[in-house]
């Protein structure tokens, strides 16, 4: 089999996110099938400037194809299509022209793709709002595999995207939370699909004492790795960190890690290093007491998931549906929202060890169970060898015609994705068509524990920065209030899927709640029985595992989680067919008002 990685960046020294994403996916394939990789010329993200020679090159033994970009970003054109598109009603005309736009446009490339088509049984696209992924997919449609990418931004609501979505083989989401966010919008749920995620290279024995030696750095402290940039809540992690200060004359100390794009303030407890090798990040992050994760628009945060691989408790802003799922079901973090939260929870983890301890070690098992590189491998060849046994879907979907490509009647994108409820995703359950199954001849790695998740009554996340005696293995126990309304509108999306079309339309809060009542598990009880406070910090001493991608059918084939119920025609409360009341006629008495058995008195 041959596979081709299709992706804007590509190289030993990018280190953004899906260009990195795509070089691991890429180097770990290769050891079971043929791959090369599909990309541009382009190392700059911001302008897509040709600075690599185009032609054919090999990367980590790796065959790298480059082609040209045709022309450069230029950010003032560029955010003045975003304004148009986001903002304001809008044309499909002007979709593709704020496409071209962002870029990187390289016809070139996505010619090759359309020639060389039989030369490859699948391409894997990385980023699904760029150019090349998005007129590449088209091109090759009946190969395409999608790995989206996608954050909670408007890009996702622009009209283009949703035949993309339905029209490729199949996806690889990131996480629960961008599936269900993709699936709200788009109406895609019966293309093939499985959450996957992304591993990382761990190093076996990073050197805590090596990172302090070097850089001096003698004192307890949190850490920050990525883009030093406003956009990934930075701004705001300086203001809290100094107010912080001032309130914790000894507290923590702030490491950053990373090129700054905005200001670092001077400020004693403050330390930037810059840009540092994978051996010092590493070293770092082992000497940390904590990371914290300010980004308010992730798909998926490895470096979040480096930190859980080290036994490192994660804080992280709770703005981020995807941070604050994954803080959740790994039980290995907190998060935040607003300065008075931060400052409890970063409290919280700096004054109790045993808490700190604790999270850490659940976010080793949790990765261990789901990003481990045996796990992300066989998903990426279970869904390859699914495909490759099924018949190609129905194809993209056409754009529309010349006139209507131009009339101005899209919503702005924005509020077409602010219309999606917010919060972690409830439902992590895998359809039984989308499931994983093991393969034949391959060594399996172990699999997930079965169990998914019980739904618990949320709890904002400053109580659960209160210190705790003992864990109790609660893993949504410091989930935030704000997201039982996701829980509620996740029951009534599933009773709408034969309609995506209604995913915009009302909550069906009623309906919902009825719903939620009789899909709580045994033991959960009303609102009014929760656990004890210190019950609910997410302080487990051990994760509540994701479910399990391989086995979670009983032997009549049902999930084992309990299944969503089912909602009648009417929204009405629903009886199992051995318990529903059977209507009967009686005989009656003339003159006395007759009533069927069953109904009301």
């Amino acid at each position: 089999m041959k596979i081709a990685v299709v992706v804007q960046r590509y190289g030993a020294d990018i280190n953004g996110g899906a260009e990195l994403h795509a070089r691991y996916v890429a180097e770990h394939l290769a050891r079971h099938v043929s791959v090369e990789v599909i990309t541009t010329c382009a190392s700059d993200y911001i302008t897509w400037r040709n600075e690599r020679a185009s032609g054919t090159e090999s990367i980590h033994g790796i065959t790298v194809r480059r082609f040209p970009v045709s022309r450069e970003r230029t950010p003032d054109e560029f955010g003045d299509w975003s304004a148009r598109v986001f903002t304001r009603p809008h044309s499909v005309n002007d979709e593709l022209a704020w496409l071209e736009a962002e870029g990187p446009t390289s016809p070139a490339l996505v010619d090759y793709l359309r020639a060389h088509d039989a030369g490859y049984d699948f391409f894997i696209f990385f980023s699904a709002r760029y150019y090349h992924a998005y007129h590449g997919a088209r091109a090759v449609a009946h190969k395409a595999i999608l790995v989206p990418t996608a954050e909670r931004d408007g890009a996702l609501g622009l009209s283009i995207f949703g035949p993309l979505f339905r029209g490729v083989r199949a996806l690889m989401y990131n996480s629960y939370e961008e599936r269900a966010l993709i699936q709200g919008i788009t109406g895609n749920h019966a293309v093939p699909g499985v959450v996957v995620g992304i591993g990382s290279e761990i190093p076996e024995r990073p050197r805590p004492p090596r990172f302090r030696q070097k850089f001096g750095m003698h004192d307890r402290f949190a850490i920050y790795v990525g883009r030093i940039d406003e956009n990934k809540g930075c701004r705001e992690l300086f203001d809290f960190f100094v107010r912080y200060s001032t309130a914790m004359l000894d507290g923590l100390h702030l490491v950053l890690i990373g090129t700054p794009v905005i200001p670092v303030p001077s400020h004693p407890r403050i330390h930037h290093l810059g840009f540092v090798s994978d051996q010092d990040k590493f070293d770092a992050m082992a000497a940390a007491d904590l990371l914290v994760m300010p980004s308010y628009f992730e798909s998926l945060s490895m470096v979040a998931l480096e930190a859980w691989a080290l036994g490192r408790p994660v804080l992280a802003n709770a703005a981020c549906d995807v941070l604050q799922g994954q803080c959740r079901r790994s039980n290995a973090g907190l998060y935040y929202q607003g300065y008075g939260e931060f400052l409890e929870t970063l409290r919280a983890l700096d004054m109790n060890p045993a808490l700190a301890a604790s999270l850490g070690a659940n976010g080793q098992r949790y990765f261990q169970a789901h990003y481990s590189w045996p796990v992300i491998e066989r998903k990426y060849l279970d869904m390859l060898e699914r495909l490759s046994q099924a018949p190609a879907g129905r194809g993209m979907e056409p754009l529309p015609g010349w006139f209507s490509r131009r009339r101005r009647t899209l919503p702005p994108a924005d509020r077409i994705v602010d219309a999606q409820p917010r919060g972690a995703a409830t439902d992590i359950s895998e359809p039984a068509t989308e499931r994983v199954r093991p393969s034949a001849g391959r060594t399996q790695a172990p699999a997930p524990p079965a169990e998914a998740p019980a739904r618990t009554s949320p709890t904002p996340p400053a109580a659960a920065a209160s210190p705790v005696a003992a864990p109790t293995g609660r893993a949504e126990g410091d989930a935030r209030a704000t997201t039982e309304g996701r829980t509620e509108q996740s029951q009534d999306r599933r009773s709408r899927e034969r309609d995506p079309r209604q995913e915009h339309r009302g909550r069906g809060h009623d309906r919902s709640r009825r719903h939620d009542r009789q899909a709580r598990p045994a033991g959960q009880g009303a609102r009014g029985s929760r656990p004890p406070r210190d019950a609910r910090t997410g302080t487990g001493s051990s994760s509540t595992p994701e479910p399990n991608l391989e086995e979670t059918s009983t032997p009549s084939g049902s999930p084992t989680s309990a299944p969503a119920p089912q909602p009648r025609g009417d929204g009405g409360d629903q009886a199992s067919p051995e318990r529903r009341p059977t209507a009967r006629r009686r005989r009656r008495p003339k003159g006395r008002p007759g009533r069927t058995e069953g109904s009301p008195a």
